[in-house]
């Protein structure tokens, strides 16, 4: 036997199972061994070099690994009690647990096998707690007990300080009696003694403090050991073995816990390491562009790589340049720059919408793609929203586990170890900006989501889509990556410069403190030049202005003309602006306003509508028609109208000949403006000039119910005030965005003041709301723990990905529900293959979410379709991929009445929802 301890410690347990008539166990300190060597493993193999300088502080290289050995050897330390070893076992198996307490009691815990059922207040001392708060009463600090005793997801509010003297009996299996109590408090002193020893500690005053953002990453890190450690065997399929519990007969693992642990981190390290080069933009290298994307860069583009590769401590880089000019691929260049400077090795890119996230998922693929072939490396990617099994792109990856030393390496891989909460943790992820607002949620295991994001750089693409509310967790979390040196990367065609400067100083305060000192050009906070690089160096902040070459391409000029009619004139007005060809763009506020215009158009006109009212398989395929046909290399049709809502705004890379627009705010209009002749392509002679015709503007501050809902009346009336007839891309985007968001232009706007104080009293109040489950600012004091961090806390939200979202973006929770045909013929999908011969995983993907409106009382339409499916389909609730989904099942005519309303569906315009009063009417 390897490890030298007593048998009364070699007779605790730490995991027991009965099965199929095999029971087996797991001893405590094989699992306290094998939770220390994966933690010390990840420690040197797996974290970034800049996590591993965030996880040390102060300390040295060779103190910070001790206590990453130590917290593994420790998280479970709170199971040599009586309370935990009296635990049934999970299916109540009563021979397996008599044998393991007559087992205790034969080596020298007195009477354990009848005194266990005196023992009433077991739930008061939970393992993880009992652990922290025998350590402590050891003479552990608090800094670290509080990460033994939040292993399980949430520490504890405050030093449990009063545990053992209140509940005595669950530590040592009496109250008073010394001869009870002392083999427990023999064995407890003996693994602490052995913990501290194989950690490489002499005495436990050794054990140094460390901060509240320290001891965040090594919870993180501690939470995955155990995980991980806990992992009987890696997929589940059970093929493969991790750390499997033993026959009850064995004392130890046949091929003992060092050859057990190898196996095991073998398996399960089957993927490579991206170690990120240095690149360079000179006329002796290979140009990077070309290279990744076969084509020279721009000369922003070229000025932006230069200046991000020549920082020295790089922290915050906000790119603000035109739509179509490349930011993607400056943002990805500056990821492998960042990466090198800062020690990351990984990837987080952060969207609007899943419609944004999948468009840029295959970009990201395609660049990964290069990085792997480049090292010959086998890079793990991950797609993170909740309709990700049904992206192709994603789907199509090979999993890591399957390819074998002869397929060769340098590919794109998946690694279905990392799933569920454990997700983010990913090195490359590309998701909904909602996984990384959630770093400021109280929520349980957040600290698992802190470890993922600690060791990437972070790309936020289109930051200025997100509302005031979103704003408040986006700073937040800006906060504590800066005190995680984390590098991040901001795009952004329209942004305030009030935004900018918020960005910047939420960085900035978590990375120096609230009082930083910041080296920065005058006037940095006023600027409009455009396109801008801001970049944070240390305590420098760098602003590129100007880029030479860049003044040799003549500006786009807009025609802008508001337009205010009747859904028949506006439909004919389009019809005669295609009168000799080309492509309209028809962005509206609504979905339901786009299904109406939709309905209008003359049939001989093509049409083809986005908006997020469709099945999900359904919404793909037409954005990947629209894409094809007005995307960069598309086969232009000769004519065609493209109705959307805000989603066309978003990061598609599509291209109209002409534009129609409802009002909103100036930065949405200019960033619709973007998709107007974006690419260089012949037009027809009638549209050669680019035109934007506003819609809704009834009169001076009167923009209609509708919009008014949606945006912001002092915003629109600002936008109305300052849109000129002519626009010229890219010289009038910044001093517009500007104009419409600097308070200091609100004099300017007659008779906004009403407007004006709503704007700012919505806005207090989102911000009050926000706060309300947000975690608080990173302590960096030395007395600072992270005890009570996640008080009051909103619960386990991560697994649902329309609670998070709810959570974070101030909305109110909607219904998602599977769409079929149910007639008295059977049952169909809606495209008429019956539900029998379809996969369930074809019909997990006919998912759409329901309209508010018509789910106002949520919890009694969950009953309504529980009972529909039930009746129809009880049998999904056996299927991996329909278990708990909800039916919708519509008739001959693709319709239902549900709750009031009547809902019918069409492939052409989507779910249309009317009030069954209003129908006909």
């Amino acid at each position: 036997m390897a490890v030298e301890i007593s048998k009364r410690a070699a007779a605790l347990w730490a995991k027991k199972r009965s099965e199929d008539g095999q029971q087996a166990w797991l001893p405590l300190i094989v699992h306290l061994l094998d939770t220390q060597n994966v933690a010390n493993y990840l420690f040197n193999q797996w974290l970034s070099p800049g996590q591993r300088r965030l996880l040390q502080g102060t300390l040295s290289a060779t103190e910070s690994q001790r206590l990453v050995k130590l917290v593994g050897f420790f998280h479970d330390f709170g199971k040599i009690s009586a309370a935990f070893q009296a635990k049934e076992s999970y299916n109540r198996d009563e021979s397996l647990d008599e044998y393991l307490r007559a087992k205790l009691t034969q080596v020298g815990f007195v009477d354990f096998d009848s005194l266990y059922l005196r023992l009433s207040s077991t739930k008061e001392s939970p393992h993880a707690l009992a652990g922290e708060a025998i350590l402590e009463g050891l003479g552990v600090p608090d800094s670290i007990g509080a990460i033994i005793g939040g292993h399980h997801g949430k520490p504890a509010d405050y030093p449990p300080d009063d545990q053992i003297g209140n509940y005595t009996a669950n530590y040592y299996l009496d109250d008073i009696r010394p001869e009870i109590q002392q083999p427990w408090r023999d064995v407890q002193q003996e693994l602490f003694e052995y913990g501290l020893k194989s950690a490489g500690y002499q005495t436990v005053k050794d054990i140094p403090n460390i901060t509240q953002p320290q001891a965040v990453i090594l919870e993180g890190l501690l939470i995955m050991a155990d995980w991980l450690a806990s992992s009987e065997h890696l997929d589940d399929d059970q093929q493969t073995p991790l750390f499997p519990l033993i026959p009850l007969d064995c004392a130890w693992p046949k091929e003992g816990i060092k050859t057990r642990f190898q196996k095991a981190m073998t398996a399960w390290d089957a993927v490579g390491e991206w170690y990120p080069q240095q690149v360079a933009l000179t006329d002796s290298d290979p140009d990077p562009y070309q290279e990744r994307w076969g084509f020279k860069p721009r000369p922003v583009q070229k000025a932006m790589t230069q200046a991000i590769g020549a920082t020295l401590d790089p922290g915050m880089v906000i790119i603000e340049a035109p739509m179509g000019i490349g930011k993607t691929e400056t943002a990805l260049l500056a990821v492998e720059q960042l990466a090198n400077i800062t020690g990351r090795d990984g990837l987080f890119m952060g969207l609007p919408t899943q419609a944004t996230t999948d468009a840029m998922f295959d970009r990201v693929d395609d660049w990964l793609a290069f990085l792997a072939r480049q090292q010959a490396e086998n890079l793990p990617i991950r797609l993170m929203h909740g309709k990700s099994q049904f992206n192709q792109t994603y789907r199509a990856l090979p999993n890591a586990t399957n390819i074998y030393d002869d397929d060769g390496t340098g590919q794109v891989v998946v690694n279905g170890w990392f799933s569920g909460k454990k997700s983010i943790l990913t090195k490359f992820t590309v998701g909904t900006i909602d996984n990384l607002l959630l770093l400021g949620l109280k929520q349980k295991h957040l600290f698992l989501r802190h470890l993922g994001f600690s060791g990437k750089v972070v790309v936020i693409d289109e930051v200025h889509a997100y509302d005031s509310y979103m704003n408040q967790y986006l700073y937040k979390a800006l906060r504590w990556l800066g005190v995680y040196h984390v590098p991040i990367v901001i795009l952004s065609a329209t942004l305030p410069k009030a935004k900018r400067n918020q960005l910047l100083d939420a960085y900035l305060k978590g990375k120096y403190g609230r009082h930083y000192e910041l080296d920065a050009p005058k006037d940095w906070e006023d600027t409009q030049a455009y396109p801008l690089l801001s970049l944070l160096d240390g305590h420098h902040l760098k602003q590129v202005t100007t880029f030479p070459g860049q003044s040799d391409q003549q500006p786009t000029k807009l025609q802008v003309q508001r337009l205010n009619v009747a859904d028949e004139e506006l439909v004919a007005h389009v019809v005669n602006q295609l009168a000799g060809g080309g492509v309209a763009g028809v962005i509206v506020n609504t979905v339901k306003r786009a299904q109406t215009l939709a309905e209008k158009m003359p049939a001989e006109i093509p049409t083809m509508i986005l908006h997020s009212a469709f099945l999900a398989t359904d919404r793909t395929a037409q954005a990947n028609r629209l894409q094809a046909a007005i995307g960069k290399h598309g086969q232009r049709p000769d004519k065609l109208v493209v109705i959307g809502t805000q989603v066309l705004e978003q990061s598609l890379d599509i291209d109209f000949d002409v534009l129609y627009t409802d009002i909103a705010p100036m930065d949405l209009i200019l960033q619709r403006a973007g998709r107007l002749h974006r690419h260089q392509i012949a037009r027809p002679q009638m549209l050669e000039v680019p035109q934007v015709f506003v819609m809704g503007i009834a009169g001076p501050g009167d923009y209609g119910e509708a919009n008014e809902a949606i945006y912001s009346k002092y915003l629109l009336m600002k936008t109305d005030h300052f849109l000129q007839d002519t626009i010229a891309l890219p010289d009038d985007i910044s001093p517009l965005v500007q104009a419409v968001y600097d308070p200091a232009t609100d004099d300017d706007v007659p008779d906004i003041a009403d407007a004006k104080d709503e704007f700012e009293n919505h806005l207090k109040a989102e911000k009050r709301k926000a706060r309300v489950y947000q975690i608080a600012n990173p302590k960096t004091t030395a007395d600072a723990t992270i005890h009570g961090w996640l008080e009051r806390n909103l619960g386990d939200v991560t697994q649902n990905e329309q609670k998070a979202a709810a959570a974070v973006r101030d909305i109110k929770e909607t219904l998602e529900v599977i769409l079929v045909q149910h007639t008295d013929a059977g049952d169909f999908l809606l495209d008429g293959q019956r539900l029998s011969e379809a996969p369930s995983q074809k019909i997990a993907q006919q998912v759409i979410r329901l309209p508010i409106a018509v789910t106002p009382n949520i919890d009694e339409a969950i009953k309504r379709l529980e009972t529909l499916t039930g009746h129809y389909f009880s049998g999904w609730q056996s299927d991996v991929w329909l278990r708990g989904a909800l039916a919708l099942p519509l008739d001959e005519n693709l319709a239902i009445s549900f709750a009031g309303w009547q809902l019918t569906y069409s492939a052409k315009v989507g779910l249309k929802y009317v009030k069954e009063g209003d129908i006909g009417g």
